[in-house]
């Protein structure tokens, strides 16, 4: 399979999502610059972590409407699959690809830590090769990641199982202290109601190798491959 990642200006965590799948993987990679236009070559496309355009008015505001986006809605719509890490979740709210928007972090503080994620929901394409219940540790980086959505949308995404990750404890609780930036129900990533496109703040990127203190990350890299 072929992955292609998108380039805005300020990106800047574009080098990892590569290194993790070439290096650690082995898969086919290409950077996709974010004026073009052309997507069909590629199987899942991902939007990864930075400040595109400076994260002027809002994070991913202005990345919206970048060329490429309507390329990638269009690539969406046939059903390939799409992830969107950090900035690139900013910019798929921000879209319409995914409900809800990226608020800042209850604290008002940057922060970059490792956290724990609990898979909510085991049978999609970005998360089948995760046992059920199975706790995550991959780290987060932002400022903006507090999940916000209205009580109808929360409501709806709960109900079509549409939150596929929490922030919870290494056991798995889902607890107030275990959530990093106050995002509602302890939401760190949530799928379109096709199922095939994915936004979350922590970076599986950054989790691909034990000299990383964890590779838990792999695993949804591993279940996209897997269902490609």
């Amino acid at each position: 399979m072929k992955f292609g990642i998108i380039i805005f200006p300020g990106t800047w965590s574009e080098r990892d999502c590569y290194y993790a799948l070439s290096d650690i993987l082995n898969q086919k990679v290409d950077y996709i610059w974010h004026k073009e236009t052309r997507l069909s070559e590629y199987d899942c496309i991902i939007l990864p972590g930075g400040f595109s355009y400076g994260d002027y008015l809002r994070p991913g505001a202005i990345a919206r409407f970048s060329p490429v986006m309507a390329s990638l809605e269009h690539f969406a719509s046939r059903g390939k699959l799409v992830i969107g890490i950090c900035n690139g979740f900013q910019i798929l709210c921000e879209s319409g690809l995914l409900p809800g928007i990226l608020l800042r972090n209850d604290h008002l503080e940057y922060r970059c830590q490792s956290t724990y994620i609990k898979a909510e929901n085991t049978s999609t394409v970005f998360t089948s090769q995760c046992q059920n219940g199975q706790v995550l540790k991959i780290p987060i980086s932002h400022y903006e990641g507090r999940y916000y959505a209205d009580d109808a949308t929360l409501a709806e995404l709960e109900s079509d199982k549409r939150v596929i990750f929490r922030y919870s404890t290494p056991t798995g609780e889902i607890t107030e202290s275990a959530n990093p930036n106050g995002s509602l129900r302890n939401i760190a990533g949530i799928m379109n109601k096709k199922g095939n496109v994915l936004g979350m703040m922590p970076h599986p990127e950054r989790a691909c190798e034990p000299l990383l203190a964890s590779s838990d990350g792999n695993i949804i890299w591993e279940s996209i491959i897997a269902n490609i």
